[in-house]
């Protein structure tokens, strides 16, 4: 193993009917006014929202709510949260929804922890985030994370930019996972979740590390193909608690960090995806299976080994088969033939239904590398030159 540092301090409620338990659990972390934040209407649709606004009342807590998150989650809401807590004084934000509601949920919180501040600074890292406030969810979409991760990410619909925050400061202090909330998710939704949780992990499997990590790596190869199992069942049957509940479980795992202990982040696929959603509005996880094969193809001889480790591990397949070269490239093949089997877009064109002409994708390279001046990723840390190539092959 190689050296690191963890802290994970998110509370996990995981399990039938773990939403009960949100009054009592705030109370505990001296919540006594909670600014509630949620999407779409869902929640509101299916009595969710209401379930919790009486167990808060009930105990005595004061309560104000924001809908309206939406997908790759806007900063113009979020500013809009924030007067609203800072006058409600609030003193603990809930996240009730998906990632996106948990990061406007962060950011809400971090806005109010600091009232002389635009969030957005802190983003575009004009300002340093030194002090928050508590965040929790209830976790409705097993996607992206957010309920355990130090990370978040806003976009800026003024600026056409879509950028994450990574801090220990992002790590919620509660989360509410009962896998029947998921149970109503669209399809789409579903299989954009799930190829979220399986990026978040090889984007810290594939790394500029070369040493052997056994046991990080163990849990990275495990947790992907928990997933790829549960998937199959779960795109079947919507309801199956074992399946949805392997999801929720590893999408939280994937994205605490405990998958990348000795080895780290690359995340280039993900910034080069952040592009795209903020563009064109692409949903994330579309963006990330539409992208990682032609990343891997542009990048994997600079660790055939890795790659053809992936393939044997992930894939089964023989590690006396065919050159290393071959074994690597069939572990690319099979895993956007993965993404292709949830319905999920591995090009451009299918992503955005369109091909992109040279000056779109020249744009989307210079904004990614901020005009060739820094380079993304650590595997292949990535120039502009490189980011170009990757959009080129995904488009074709």
């Amino acid at each position: 193993m190689q050296s690191f540092e963890f802290k994970m301090p998110t509370e996990i409620i995981f399990g039938r009917h773990a939403e009960d338990r949100v009054a009592e659990k705030l109370r505990a972390y001296g919540a006594s006014r909670v600014y509630i934040v949620y999407g779409g209407g869902s929640v509101v649709r299916s009595g969710l929202l209401s379930r919790i606004e009486c167990q808060l009342t009930s105990a005595g807590l004061a309560f104000q709510v924001l809908g309206g998150v939406q997908p790759n989650p806007r900063v113009a809401l979020v500013r809009e949260g924030v007067r609203e807590a800072l006058a409600f004084k609030a003193n603990f934000i809930l996240a009730v929804g998906g990632g996106s509601v948990i990061d406007s949920a962060k950011a809400i919180a971090h806005g109010v922890a600091n009232p002389g501040t635009d969030v957005w600074d802190f983003w575009s890292g004009r300002a340093k985030l030194e002090k928050t406030m508590p965040v929790g969810s209830v976790l409705t979409l097993a996607a992206a994370g957010s309920e355990t991760s130090d990370s978040a990410v806003l976009t800026n619909e003024d600026t056409m930019r879509k950028v994450g925050l990574n801090t220990p400061l992002n790590r919620p202090v509660l989360a509410f996972m009962n896998p029947e909330l998921t149970f109503t998710v669209p399809e789409k939704q579903l299989v954009c979740g799930v190829a979220d949780i399986i990026m978040h992990t090889l984007e810290r499997y594939f790394t500029k590390v070369k040493e052997a990590n056994v046991f990080t790596d163990r849990v990275a190869e495990d947790l992907i193909k928990t997933v790829m199992d549960a998937s199959r069942v779960a795109v079947k049957n919507h309801e199956d608690y074992d399946a949805m509940s392997e999801i929720m479980w590893c999408g939280s795992v994937s994205h605490s960090n405990f998958t990348e202990l000795g080895r780290g982040k690359d995340f280039s696929v993900h910034k080069l995806g952040h592009e795209l959603s903020a563009r064109f509005d692409a949903t994330h996880g579309a963006s990330l299976t539409a992208l990682w094969g032609s990343w891997a193809k542009y990048v994997y001889r600079d660790d055939t080994a890795r790659f053809a480790q992936f393939a044997e591990r992930i894939f089964g397949v023989d590690a006396s088969s065919g050159t290393e070269e071959e074994r690597a490239q069939l572990g690319i093949e099979k895993m956007v033939a993965y993404f292709k089997s949830l319905g999920m877009p591995v090009s451009l064109p299918e992503l955005l239904q369109t091909k992109l002409n040279d000056s779109e994708l020249h744009s989307l390279a210079d904004l990614a590398t901020a005009g060739d001046t820094k380079k993304l990723g650590t595997f292949h840390p990535l120039t502009r030159k490189d980011v170009l190539a990757i959009y080129k092959l995904a488009n074709a």
